[in-house]
């Protein structure tokens, strides 16, 4: 079967976008001492994020403009679900929802960027087997 060419173009654009916000936050930290962490952890929620809506639009799944990781992986249909532990769902969903903007929170470390792309390695890992070849182009 070779595909569903627009369908198939829209699930690429979104991995592509993930793959972008990944390539970003690794980046990113290469900076050293200079490094924004609290961006990192939004680029790691954002490939997250994307590769989840990539995966939903490949099964033909509607999906919310929203950032909740959690509410995303809900969607889905129970075989389709990436192992992520739900603590690590509301990690990245604050990064993209509180840590992006001004506001009265701790700052994130190193080892909070370190791990929010762990997370996004793992989740993006998973997402990819579930896709199509012809959108990992």
């Amino acid at each position: 079967m070779k595909g569903r060419p627009d369908l198939d173009r829209v699930v690429r654009q979104w991995v592509g976008k993930a793959e972008n916000d990944l390539r970003n936050a690794d980046h990113t930290l290469l900076m050293g001492a200079d490094c924004p962490f609290d961006t990192v952890c939004f680029h790691a929620q954002q490939c997250v994020e994307k590769y989840l809506k990539a995966l939903l639009a490949s099964r033909s799944i509607d999906f919310p403009k929203i950032h909740d990781i959690g509410e995303l992986i809900e969607l889905l249909p129970q075989s389709l679900r990436p192992p992520v532990a739900v603590l690590d769902q509301e990690k990245l969903t604050y990064h993209a929802t509180v840590t992006r903007y001004p506001g009265d929170w701790e700052p994130l470390v190193r080892s909070d960027a370190e791990e929010a792309v762990a997370i996004a390695r793992q989740i993006r890992e998973s997402v990819r087997k579930l896709l199509p070849a012809t959108v990992l182009e």
